[in-house]
């Protein structure tokens, strides 16, 4: 059996112990967010990144030793098992290397060899594979003409059936002619019909396996998917053929070689060549899936974590033509003020009514913010709000607006979760309320949508939907675990998010709230109908109460620590009420004088756990998110004929693609930059310098206002990466 903490600690490159650490951790039914948070010593300060990987690879190392226990039973069943069987599979590492050892032994279906093997001919192809210089395929082939066998050539053709299978079923064969795949194959496609698409440059193209971009390979696979294109795998026959002979074929094996020969050409074309193109296709597929999967977690890591725009009264757009534009402000904390409908574009002569709705919400409820969903009819909408901000004049706090991504917004309205928090509204003001209340925090509107639905990936539909769930529910617990959440304000929606909680105990958290008022510590919920011991471990120290009477519980400190807390504090010469205070700033320094070790040993906690502790009491709830640059907002707009090449804009990095990144420059449509235009110096990926939600400058390059197409580079543009 693997040794899990061993093998998982060579491929990550991390220490053994605790490697074998956090998977004693997992194994306990410990959430990812805690034991990154608050099980440091044992880890080693893994991130939560590097523990979900890690926990992949232990479950796909577990599935492989599941498999080889299953391989060695079926071999074993069948009397076939050897040292040599038993020595291959334990060392393979692969569940491909563990299935190609038990090809030859795995129940096959109705096969030529098989009707061979029946018909008795199993002994004439072990004489032929002898390939004794002096034998005579034909001679030999005498002995077994029966009613079944009447000739001798139907005997060779036979024997050779087997040997064919035989072949196809060597593991080593089939090993080095996979290494002959990756590295000298190629990815061909071509046009399935006359006609233009999207997909015109795969008409004639190829590339090589080793080398192929993942986002190609799932174009050329949705190509074909959507009957465009016609792709394979193409590999030089004589290549395959040169290493099948060296492998099988003895030269001073006379006649015999001959029919061996013809065997190793009918494996070839007939068993191994669509079986290794068909695992290829597959291997890529799987390489490009895994990327995109990757990138779409960044991105939505990135859009989550957006800084959010705190403490602003928000009125949010939901543009539209024919139910026109719906409109909901929002006071500071998300809650409704009022709603209405207005109709902004010229066709319905409204404008000027619109107008003066917008103008008397903006007055009643001093408005601060507007956020504009870039779904249909958002240009117009966005050139009515510029030209009513125009029309308030120099008037003092202005309004500026940003426009908001829509992407999931219409699924939220129509959910029953929507349902359930608007049910006095009807879906298209709900989609409005989301669309402020993403500019005021994306991270606790946006826990509310499928993060499928957020439209920052690429090939999304075409991903393994179980692996991109993980993944992406992955990202946005540890986005939430990382910020925390307010216990008395969290929705549902976010509380489900926190580590340990359900859907159901989230539920009851609300519930008891609404009931019995706000929390006021952290060990209240431990009431909350659900919500045991173990829940209370993983969930306490991500949430937080503001104002609590205990200064612990508006931090990031675990329950389990209070203790700790309060003898640092003690220690160092400070109380409780200084917490987050000026008269704690000496606290690090305090630290560094009494001595870490000495702190540790009074304690009784570890090192990281204090420096967390230490940062948390300086800055009690600290979210990270402010820390960041604040989203860019506007007070003006932009039409694509204003644009002129060598014109420099600023703006905001709206998705990370594989070959570049699109960017929001106050025009209707998103600019370019392709990965060419992004960095004099070699990058390997575009994510490796843009995130979402980034501001910087760019330079036009081109502008087709026919394809509505704009071009841009950040080169030489001063920005800081």
């Amino acid at each position: 059996m693997t040794n899990y903490a061993k093998a998982i600690s060579k491929e990550l490159k991390i220490n053994e112990q605790y490697a074998a650490n956090a998977i004693q951790l997992i194994d306990e039914g410990n959430t990812i967010p805690f034991i990154a948070r608050y099980r440091k010593e044992a880890t080693g300060s893994m991130d939560d990144q590097l523990l979900r990987e890690l926990g992949e690879r232990l479950e796909y190392l577990r599935n492989l030793d599941k498999r080889k226990v299953e391989v060695v039973n079926s071999i074993t069943e069948q009397g076939a098992m050897t040292d040599e069987i038993a020595k291959a599979l334990d060392k393979a590492d692969t569940l491909a290397k563990v299935e190609d050892i038990y090809r030859p032994y795995k129940p096959k279906k109705k096969t030529r060899a098989n009707i061979a093997k029946a018909k008795g001919l199993e002994p004439l192809a072990t004489i032929l594979m002898l390939q004794v210089a002096k034998t005579n395929p034909e001679k030999e082939a005498e002995k077994y003409l029966t009613e079944e066998v009447t000739s001798i050539e139907d005997a060779l053709s036979g024997a050779r059936d087997i040997i064919a299978e035989s072949i196809s079923d060597n593991a080593d064969i089939r090993n080095l002619l996979r290494d002959l795949y990756h590295s000298s194959a190629v990815l061909r496609s071509e046009k399935a019909k006359d006609e233009d698409s999207v997909y015109a440059q795969y008409y004639d193209f190829s590339e090589s396996v080793s080398k192929i971009a993942g986002h190609r390979v799932l174009a050329i696979n949705r190509g074909e998917k959507e009957g465009f294109l016609k792709a394979g795998i193409e590999l030089n026959e004589e290549d395959a053929l040169d290493i099948i002979f060296n492998e099988t074929v003895k030269e001073s094996g006379g006649k015999s070689k001959d029919q061996v020969k013809l065997a190793a050409e009918d494996a070839y074309k007939r068993l191994i060549a669509s079986s290794l193109e068909n695992e290829i296709r597959s291997e890529l597929t799987d390489k490009a899936s895994e990327g995109a999967i990757s990138l779409f977690g960044e991105n939505l890591r990135q859009l989550l974590m957006q800084p959010p725009i705190k403490g602003k009264v928000a009125m949010g757009l939901d543009p539209g033509y024919r139910m026109g534009c719906k409109v909901a402000v929002v006071d500071a904390t998300g809650k409704v003020l009022d709603t209405a409908v207005v109709f902004p574009t010229p066709e319905f002569k409204k404008v000027e009514l619109a107008k003066t709705t917008i103008k008397a919400l903006i007055k009643k409820h001093k408005v601060q913010i507007i956020a504009i969903g870039n779904g249909t009819a958002s240009k117009e909408t966005e050139i009515f709000a510029a030209d009513v901000l125009h029309g308030l004049g120099a008037v003092k706090d202005k309004p500026q607006y940003m426009m908001v991504s829509e992407a999931g917004a219409s699924v939220y309205s129509a959910s029953k979760l929507a349902a359930e928090e608007f049910p006095q509204f009807d879906v298209n003001l709900r989609s409005a309320v989301s669309i402020a209340r993403r500019l005021q925090d994306p991270l606790a509107e946006l826990v509310k949508i499928d993060p499928k639905a957020v439209g920052v990936g690429q090939y999304q539909h075409d991903m393994p939907q179980k692996r991109l769930n993980e993944t992406l529910d992955g990202v946005v617990e540890d986005c939430v675990n990382s910020i925390g959440v307010d216990l008395n304000t969290a929705s549902a929606p976010l509380l489900t998010r926190v580590a340990g909680l359900s859907a159901s105990v989230a539920k009851n958290i609300v519930a008891a709230r609404e009931e019995n008022g706000e929390f006021t510590s952290r060990a209240q919920i431990k009431k909350v109908k659900g919500l045991g011991p173990k829940a209370f471990e993983q969930c306490a120290g991500f949430l937080r109460i503001p104002g609590a009477k205990n200064k612990l519980d508006e931090t990031a400190v675990h329950p389990e620590s209070y203790d700790a807390a309060k003898k640092l504090l003690e220690l160092t010469g400070f109380k409780l009420t200084d917490i987050g205070t000026e008269a704690i700033t000496s606290l690090p320094s305090m630290c560094k004088l009494i001595g870490w070790d000495k702190l540790v040993k009074e304690t009784g906690a570890g090192r990281p756990t204090l420096e967390d502790i230490t940062n948390e009491l300086l800055k009690p709830g600290r979210d990270m998110r402010d820390e960041l640059p604040q989203p860019m907002l506007r007070s003006d707009i932009l039409s694509i004929e204003d644009l002129k090449p060598d014109m420099e804009l600023m703006g905001t990095v709206r998705n990370v693609i594989d070959f570049g990144a699109f960017v929001d420059i106050g025009v209707h449509q998103d600019g370019l930059v392709h990965v060419s235009q992004i960095s004099d110096k070699y990058i390997k990926h575009p994510s490796d310098v843009l995130k979402v939600g980034q501001v910087i400058k760019v330079k036009i390059i081109d502008i087709d206002v026919k394809k509505n197409r704009i071009a841009l580079t950040t080169k030489n543009c001063g920005n800081q990466f």
